[in-house]
Parts: C-alpha cells; sequence; structure tokens
C-alpha cells in the first residue's frame, strides 16, 4: 500500500498555509494547558460500563481532597457529566481571553456539549452533503481541539477528559495534547466486557500511554435497604485488565440504586463518596506516597 504524504510533505506553494494554521493551534493549545499539572482520560472499550459516573465521581472525590479539577466531556453525542454534578444549568461566559467553563457546586471546571445545546436536542452538523463521515470526524476533532484550545480552564491540578466509547477519540486528544495524557480504564466484571475493553487497553498501550489503574464498575449489587452486597454480573475483568495492563485495580465498585439516584439528581457528595478509595488510589499514582 502506498504511503500518503503528510501536508509537509506536499511540493510546490502551500496558498492555504496549512502548516502554519496547524502550529499554531497546536501552539494555543499548549499554551491554554500549562497550568494544568496532570490530564487523564477516563476510557473504555464498552458502552454502558458507568465510565461518565466514574468521571463525575473522580472529579467530586479530587475537589474534596482540595485539588483543582476540571472535566472536559469529550463525548460529544452522549454528555452527561455536567448534570451528573449539578452544572447542567451553569452559563458559560465568553470574554476576551476565552470561555469561562461552567463551575460545579463542589467547584469543578466543565466544559461540555451539553452546556451548548437545548434541552433534548441532538448533536448536529452542517457537513457538506457528500463525504458527511469524512467531515463529521473532522469537525468533531475541531469541537475538542476547541474545548482544549479556547476554554479558561486556569491552574489545575487534574483534567479529567471523559472519552465515548472506542479508541478514536483517545487518537485524537493525543495528537491535540502537548503531551501524553494519562489513563484510567472502566470495566463491568463480565467476559463481554474484557474482551471489548482489553482492546482499549492494548490501544492506550501502542500510545506509550501511562495506564493509572483500572476501575471495575457494578461490582455487584447493594440492596437499597439493607445495604447487603450480591452478584450482579459474572467475571472478574478488572482484575484481568489490570494484571495485562500491567495496572493496579484501583476499586471495585458495587451498583447502589441510592448512589445512582443521588448522582442523576446532581448529588456532588454521592458521586465523591462512591470513588472515595479510587480518588485516593488515583492521587497516589498521580502524586505518590
Amino acid at each position: 500500500m502506498k504511503r500518503l504524504r503528510t501536508y509537509h510533505e506536499l511540493d510546490g506553494v502551500d496558498r492555504s498555509d496549512l502548516g502554519s494554521q496547524v502550529a499554531a493551534q497546536h501552539a494555543r493549545v499548549s499554551s491554554r494547558l500549562s497550568g494544568i499539572r496532570h490530564v487523564v482520560a477516563v476510557m473504555s472499550g464498552k458502552g454502558g460500563v458507568g465510565k461518565s459516573f466514574v468521571t463525575a465521581g473522580l472529579a467530586a472525590g479530587l475537589a474534596r481532597a482540595g485539588r483543582a479539577t476540571g472535566i472536559l466531556d469529550a463525548d460529544l453525542h452522549g454528555p452527561t457529566v455536567a448534570r451528573m454534578l449539578g452544572a447542567a444549568g451553569g452559563r458559560l461566559a465568553v470574554g476576551e481571553d476565552g470561555v469561562s467553563p461552567a463551575v460545579a457546586p463542589g467547584g469543578v471546571r466543565i466544559m461540555s456539549s451539553d452546556l451548548l445545546l437545548p434541552e433534548g436536542a441532538p448533536l448536529r452538523w452542517h457537513e457538506p452533503g457528500r463525504f458527511r463521515q469524512v467531515w463529521r470526524g473532522a469537525l468533531e476533532s475541531g469541537m475538542l481541539r476547541e474545548f482544549l484550545s479556547d476554554v479558561v480552564w486556569g491552574a489545575l491540578d487534574v483534567l479529567l477528559v471523559d472519552l465515548p466509547p472506542g479508541t478514536d477519540r483517545l487518537d485524537a486528544l493525543v495528537e491535540l495534547l502537548p503531551r501524553p495524557p494519562g489513563v484510567v480504564v472502566v470495566t463491568i466484571p463480565s467476559d463481554a466486557s474484557f474482551r471489548s475493553v482489553r482492546r482499549a487497553v492494548e490501544a492506550a498501550r501502542e500510545a506509550c500511554l501511562a495506564i493509572h489503574g483500572v476501575i471495575e464498575n457494578m461490582a455487584g449489587y447493594r440492596c437499597a435497604g439493607c445495604a447487603a452486597e450480591g452478584p450482579l454480573f459474572q467475571g472478574d475483568a478488572g482484575e484481568r485488565l489490570a494484571r495485562e495492563a500491567g495496572a493496579p485495580l484501583l476499586a471495585r465498585i458495587p451498583f447502589d440504586p441510592r448512589v445512582q439516584a443521588a448522582v442523576d439528581a446532581g448529588g456532588l457528595d454521592a458521586a465523591a463518596g462512591a470513588l472515595a478509595g479510587a480518588t485516593r488510589a488515583l492521587l497516589s499514582r498521580l502524586e505518590g506516597p
């Protein structure tokens, strides 16, 4: 197969000056993120594992621990973290320096497509009529770049990036960031989840990303009335993925209907409490003992 040339290798005059435009965009992202100590992508190769719940809980826990924290919701078509942290009604102020993110009650700074869309409205692109899938990918990458470069994140200890299922958005994030992000992997116990998330782990390893750990969500069911725990899914995907990745199993979190109801209502304390152990383990990885 013939190798495709990049714009740096094109012959002749580049009237669009595309190379300079891309360099300027990368410089703007680097400048905007210069005050952020750690960027951590929360990812999973499978949908329905509670990845956004984990992101919201980690952010709330980090804020409770006194760390300046932000969330970039990169799940552009299914954004949920702003609502989970009670910031869905937050306003985005546009100033001379950029867009100020919404701020959740616990102080977490959030940027999400949910804050740009009317309630219940899907994200729509006004791409050309032909080759829409090509244009759509470029537009989504552009929106992610703007979330990084145009939002006034300020000084943060941790910026969590809530990725959609799969690995495409991870690839785009790695290309946009001035330095590689760390990764937290989310799974449920089942073997089906293991097989799917395993591919995402391998993609992170191929990109030479630091895998800070694995979180196994829905690891059992906690009775709302008696707090007793019972099985929910068969399997040990969390332990297997952690072992293959050479990373710790940060936490096994049972499904608790009371916690879920509180988080759905924007309950910051419920989110932080559910992920307290995982937050401590992640901080230990980021900051050392």
